[in-house]
């Protein structure tokens, strides 16, 4: 298989970012100015304390949620964090289980009207699954970020729903930022108007 040169790779990746589809929790297809429109309503939820934004992902997606918590925070005023502390990953995977990873603290911290991101490439971590049975039972607005097989769990299990067709982690991972900097940009516009 021939590596493809570089005009060749961001022509795919034009193409993967303009399939982008966003659906709401039944399902239904939205167009992608009403699913940008909603993702910031999540945002801006949360810049009024005590209203959180959590953002979860595994490997690459955790750090882009580390990255994209951060820069929601310093640039758009929005109470956003992640649950990748060391001491706490590492304590919950190793007392309660891998699975659980965020579901225990989301169960500790979250609380009724905070928000939930899940960023994925596969949609199929159980660690991630387990966190959206926690939002369910806390009642969080959650929206996920997935790729790869149109049928993920996770792609049908947030309130708000976006899917870029990559079937390559390296794909994903860059339209999911690519997203998600969309995304960021419109926060961090009107963040310091908060």
């Amino acid at each position: 298989m021939a590596i493809p040169t570089y005009r060749e790779h961001v022509q795919r990746m034009g193409e993967l970012l303009s399939q982008l589809e966003v659906t709401n929790g039944d399902g239904e297809v939205l167009t992608t100015e009403e699913g940008f429109e909603m993702l910031y309503g999540l945002a801006v939820a949360a810049r009024i304390p005590p209203r959180r934004l959590f953002l979860i992902g595994n490997g690459a997606s955790a750090s882009m949620a580390s990255h994209f918590a951060a820069d929601l925070c310093k640039n758009g005023g929005v109470n956003a964090g992640v649950l990748t502390d060391p001491a706490l990953t590492t304590a919950f995977a190793n007392d309660i289980g891998a699975d659980q990873l965020f579901a225990e603290p989301l169960r500790r911290m979250a609380a009724a009207g905070d928000g939930l991101l899940v960023i994925s490439s596969s949609g199929a971590s159980a660690n991630l699954i387990a966190a959206l049975a926690v939002a369910g039972e806390r009642q969080l607005s959650v929206a996920t970020i997935t790729a790869m097989s149109p049928e993920n769990l996770l792609r049908r299990g947030g309130d708000l729903n976006f899917y870029i067709p990559a079937m390559t982690y390296g794909d994903a991972e860059s339209c999911h930022a690519a997203v998600l900097h969309y995304w960021l940009d419109r926060v961090a516009k009107d963040g310091t108007s908060s």
